[in-house]
């Protein structure tokens, strides 16, 4: 199978549906400009093209079954080579995607995609998430994380960004999960049949977390 098969089919698993013509060259543009970026620069764990679609790719898109048909406007915390939010924007063109990357590089790359992609709607800030809270608080109905280190530290942090009284935020976690305040533990079914993919879930109707000292991705 290649990878482009193996992303149509498992996005039609996904969204129950199948991919539109438009979704599908999207996504080829993008995992081609990602895998030639990786072989200068290390932005994801591999250049092979059927471990980003089945590892990055899809897995972006398992966060769709958190994040509630509603949601508008969308901030993609720690955002490195534009994931989850870029899968999500292909896919559901009516959001409003802000993408937050503190590294250079990896920003570099964000406006290159978004370029090559051809993507309405989509911002890219850089800069550290703590540092942003002033500009970009309380302007989200939903944040979403892949996270690297600390969920429960980043979370608090990303609460920040929702709107007054109501909002979502969506890390995908460790495959181990730890007792975590403020947020709970959500499993949903993996991209593979038999395998399912953890995710901390927080809502505003919650009341908000601890804030600790953290770092963003």
């Amino acid at each position: 199978m290649t990878p482009l098969e193996a992303l149509e089919d498992g996005a039609a698993t996904i969204l129950g549906r199948p991919l539109t013509a438009g979704e599908s060259d999207d996504f080829e543009r993008y995992l081609g400009l990602l895998v030639k970026w990786q072989k200068a620069h290390r932005l994801v764990g591999s250049a092979d093209p059927l471990w980003i679609v089945e590892h990055l790719f899809l897995d972006s898109l398992l966060f769709l079954g958190l994040l509630p048909p509603a949601v508008r406007s969308l901030a993609d915390v720690g955002s490195g080579a534009g994931l989850p939010g870029l899968p999500l924007k292909i896919v559901r063109r009516d959001l409003e995607l802000t993408l937050i990357e503190s590294r250079r590089r990896r920003a570099m790359f964000l406006t290159s995609a978004i370029r090559t992609i051809q993507l309405p709607g989509v911002r890219i800030i850089e800069g550290r998430v703590e540092s942003l809270a002033r500009e970009l608080g309380g302007q989200f109905d939903a944040v979403v994380m892949r996270c690297a280190g600390d969920v429960e530290a980043m979370i608090p942090v990303a609460t920040t960004l929702l709107l007054p009284g109501r909002g979502i935020v969506v890390a995908s976690g460790p495959p181990k999960p730890r007792a975590i305040s403020g947020a709970a533990w959500v499993t949903v079914p993996g991209i593979r049949r038999g395998t399912t993919r953890r995710f901390a879930v927080y809502r505003r109707d919650q009341e908000p977390p601890a804030r600790h000292p953290t770092r963003s991705n």
